[in-house]
Formats: C-alpha cells, sequence, structure tokens
C-alpha cells in the first residue's frame, strides 16, 4: 500500500478529455466524483465543492469532502456509476485505469485522468485544467498565482541554508525520492542536496529503496520523515548515531498527507521545509 499510495500520489497531467475552449462545449459538471486526494483539494479551492458528490477514501481534506468507499487505487466501475456522476476524476496510477476509463466512457460517463505531476508545473497545469472543466478557470487562475507569490517567497527564505544534504524517508524500509519525482522537485527547489539521487539508477520511477549502509556513507545533514516513524526510533538504528542529521538532532517529522498532494496545500509543504530548516541553523 506504501508504495501505491506515494507512486500514484507522490508524483505532465494527462487527460482523457481533450479540454474544451469554453466549459459550454460540454456543459459544466454537477455531480462529480473525484478518485484523487489532490484533485479533491483543487475542487474545492477553486470553488468546485458543490458540484462534488462523492471522493475516495483517501480524500480526508477539506473536512466537508464527502468522503465515501469509493477505492482510488481500484476503482468500481459499478459502484462509482450508481453516484450517476457526469464527471469522473481517475487517477492514472489507479489498478486497470484504463479498463476503467473505457467502461465508464461506454456509459457515457465523461472521465478526466490525472498524473501525478514531475514538478510544481504540472500541479499548477492540474489545477488550471479542472478549473476549465467545471466553469472556475478565473478561480483556478487566481489559485495558482497566489501560491506561485507564496511558494516563491518560501523558497527565498529557505535557500538561505547553504551546502544542505538530506534524506526523504518514505517508510522505515528506506524507500526514499530522487529528484526527478515530484516530491524530490520541491527540495530542488530550495538548492538541496538529495543523497537519494546517486541511487537513482536503483529504481526507474524515482523511488529507490537505500540500505543503512547507503545512508551511513552518505552521512546526510538533515532527515526528513514522511512515515510517522518516531525520531527515537532513528536514532536506535544500529549506527545511525554518528549519522550527521541524527547527532546534531536534524530529524524532522514532517505534516501528515501534505507531501505527497500536489495540491493548494503544496504552499504548506514549501513553508513547512523552509521554516523547519531556517530553525536548524
Amino acid at each position: 500500500m506504501f508504495r501505491r499510495k506515494y507512486l500514484a500520489a507522490a508524483l505532465v497531467v494527462a487527460s482523457s478529455l481533450a479540454l474544451p475552449q469554453s466549459n459550454a462545449a460540454i456543459g459544466t459538471p454537477n455531480r462529480i466524483i473525484s478518485l484523487s486526494p489532490s484533485a479533491t483539494e483543487d475542487l474545492f479551492a477553486i470553488g468546485a465543492g458543490s458540484q462534488v458528490i462523492a471522493v475516495d477514501q483517501y480524500s480526508n481534506y477539506p473536512a466537508n469532502a464527502p468522503t465515501s468507499k469509493l477505492d482510488s487505487f481500484s476503482p468500481n466501475v459499478e459502484a462509482i456509476a450508481a453516484y450517476k456522476p457526469d464527471l469522473v476524476v481517475l487517477n492514472a496510477d489507479a489498478m486497470k485505469a484504463s479498463a476503467v476509463k473505457a467502461a465508464l466512457k461506454k456509459l457515457k460517463i465523461k472521465v478526466y485522468v490525472e498524473k501525478a505531476p514531475s514538478n510544481i508545473k504540472g500541479a499548477y497545469s492540474e489545477i488550471q485544467a479542472l478549473g476549465r472543466l467545471t466553469g472556475h478557470s478565473a478561480a483556478a487562475n487566481t489559485l495558482v498565482a497566489d501560491m506561485q507569490v507564496k511558494i516563491q517567497k518560501a523558497i527565498h527564505s529557505g535557500r538561505k541554508v547553504k551546502d544542505l544534504t538530506f534524506f526523504h524517508e518514505l517508510d522505515n524500509t528506506l524507500y526514499s525520492v530522487t529528484s526527478k519525482t515530484f516530491i524530490g522537485h520541491v527540495y530542488s527547489d530550495f538548492g538541496f542536496t538529495n543523497v537519494a539521487d546517486a541511487a537513482d539508477t536503483a529504481d526507474s520511477g524515482g523511488y529507490p529503496q537505500l540500505t543503512s549502509e547507503y545512508i551511513l556513507k552518505a552521512n546526510p545533514k538533515v532527515i526528513f520523515l514522511s512515515d510517522n516513524e518516531p525520531v527515537a526510533n532513528v536514532a536506535a538504528r544500529a549506527g545511525w548515531s554518528s549519522v550527521s542529521a541524527v547527532a546534531h538532532h536534524k530529524v524532522i517529522t514532517l505534516p501528515d498527507d501534505i507531501p505527497s498532494r500536489w495540491g493548494p496545500r503544496l504552499v504548506n509543504f514549501y513553508q513547512f521545509v523552509a521554516t523547519s530548516v531556517a530553525s536548524l541553523k
């Protein structure tokens, strides 16, 4: 589940629709199902929340999102169709996504297939694409402009910390992210050096599983935990007390969900990283 969650999440927007010049061309959807936590956040942030009738079981933000038992990783066509949606946002990394898309289209249900963006421009593009599809282009453009300002401010603040090497931990089996992933790209914007990049060939998708020996040799100055692993457990790992990040108390626990979402709370991720590293000076 861990890899599926992050590979689907963590990480060029694809659509099964040719986006129209105006929403009038297809009619504005009023019964939307979102099978992507990031898309759910986007839809509510641009003012399309009232058009959303159901979201998948992992869409836990915002609090008023109509969460259902719909599975975003293994979509059930019959369960989706029972809601009588006029637009379904489907994750490209879902199981049998192509078959699900084809089945829904056969039922005359429009489908927008999203793919985890590889960088922040892709995240912006997805927000704007959803804005066009739902009749909220102006709000989507405003949201993107606001995010750009806040993120640039965070990057400027975080870049004051020089020569920072880091390890981003996805789970305690030491899966990580390289700079070519969406999560890794965030750190790259700050100019930080990712110790996982040297292991890039270990996983073509940018999510290599490292070893303890690898981490000890890389000796990162900061460790970011996105798996809720207790910091005490990290320090107790064999040999890790000598790792710079552990020895100097620079192991940072990231907020839940935010590192794996590419919606409006991406701003929070940038701000958290900037604030965290600034406090470690």
